[in-house]
């Protein structure tokens, strides 16, 4: 009998966290969570994740919600009807190394589904101890770039994102010298088919109104900017090391193949499934087997029809951006997913337009790419270069919004 995989879950309480939990409870001959790592914003579902799950650790980000959770897992315990004794708690690492020191714990895969550039300590960690790492988790490979690639052995890491998961299931198909282009499908968001000039009054409740996926409000915004295909575009550069203008993306609003990959000899293999992030997690946590059922198929009984249409670059500049900051390389790519995050959060807060996301994005990544000390480094790239790149940019896009701000309420 195979031993189940031992799994470590970073963003538990997330969208990916959750449904990563239910597949290992649905799966608990091929799986067995060991820990989990949240923000602490929650704690009672931590607990319940915790206590569920029988985890050894778990982590918390925010340290003064390290009694709270201690508090609900004693609770949980309770409520389960657990004497006082008969179920070990477990252990809490609490503050903002809590998810990089559960990362880089034993086990046998990472599923790294935090949101954002403070990924990247804990997929660093996960490399480093030589863990499998089912990355969800795409802004720590895109700003850590190769500091993140010269520390993975091949195939240590797994991509958990539906298109990039799509092109290594396809990729198995043919060789890498057989590979001509991939090509990113995208559902073109909740604006598809909108002009620039239709988007001015853009709310956050309209962006956060996603056609095909339940996400997190960032991952949300980031699909209706279409920042998100951009950081995409990057990811595939540098998880399949194919060039960034072999990279390519198409508007494909039903959202059933996820991507696909053009070989040379013009045969190009698509994977299919629903929209859902069900299949691509359980791969990640059991490649290179798939896990049976793990989400529903495609119904070929019933009459559909796919639509393809090419990306409208005016009215959504964002993936144009990623092309010259992943052409770039070194610390542009962090430099535009930093700015993309302080921008997100004010447009999310009201302060913000929509427009001015990627305007504003397009500006700090702008001063990045022709500042003479940036584009004559030559030195090896290093964490600490990545993230002093990520504070600068943050700093940068915050000034350049606070300008707009006042210059908005002098107009009125």
């Amino acid at each position: 009998m195979v031993q189940p995989r031992d799994v470590v879950v970073l963003g538990s309480t997330g969208s990916i966290g959750t449904q990563a939990l239910d597949i290992v409870a649905a799966n608990p001959d091929r799986f067995r969570v060991v820990g989990i790592a949240a923000g602490g914003s929650d704690p009672v579902l931590i607990a319940q994740q915790a206590i569920a799950h029988e985890v050894e650790v778990v982590a918390v980000a925010k340290a003064t919600a390290a009694q709270d959770v201690q508090l609900a897992l004693y609770a949980e315990a309770q409520r389960r009807g657990y004497a006082e004794g008969q179920f070990r708690l477990p252990r809490i690492l609490a503050g903002p190394r809590a998810a990089t020191e559960l990362a880089g714990t034993s086990c046998d895969v990472v599923l790294n589904g935090i949101t954002g550039a403070v990924g990247l300590g804990p997929t660093i960690a996960a490399l480093e101890a030589g863990t499998t790492l089912a990355l969800a988790n795409k802004e720590s490979l895109i700003i850590g770039g190769p500091v993140v690639t010269a520390l993975a052995r091949p195939g240590q890491i797994v991509p958990v994102d539906s298109e990039h998961s799509a092109i290594a299931q396809a990729l198995r198909g043919g060789t890498a010298a057989e590979v001509r282009r991939l090509v990113l499908t995208a559902s073109g968001g909740p604006f598809r088919g909108r002009t620039r000039s239709e988007l001015g009054d853009v709310t956050p409740e309209q962006a956060l109104a996603h056609p095909n996926f339940a996400m997190g409000p960032v991952i949300t915004v980031n699909s209706a900017t279409l920042v998100n295909k951009g950081l995409e575009v990057i990811e595939a550069h540098l998880l399949f090391d194919v060039p960034m203008d072999r990279v390519d993306v198409v508007v494909h609003p039903q959202q059933m193949i996820h991507s696909m990959v053009e070989f040379v000899d013009g045969s190009t293999l698509a994977q299919a499934s629903l929209p859902s992030m069900l299949i691509p997690i359980a791969l990640g946590m059991g490649w290179p087997d798939r896990v049976p059922d793990a989400g529903p198929g495609c119904d070929w009984t019933q009459a559909s029809s796919w639509d393809f249409a090419p990306l409208d670059d005016e009215a959504f500049p964002a993936v144009r951006l990623a092309r010259q900051a992943g052409a770039f390389g070194r610390t542009a790519p962090a430099v535009y997913n930093a700015a993309n995050e302080e921008c997100v959060a004010a447009f999310l807060d009201g302060n913000l337009p929509f427009l001015a996301i990627v305007d504003t994005v397009g500006a700090v990544l702008a001063e990045h790419l022709t500042d003479p000390g940036v584009r004559s480094a030559s030195s090896p790239l290093t964490a600490d270069d990545v993230l002093a790149a990520d504070a600068a940019a943050r700093e940068r896009a915050r000034e350049l919004m606070a300008g707009e701000a006042r210059t908005a309420q002098e107009a009125r």
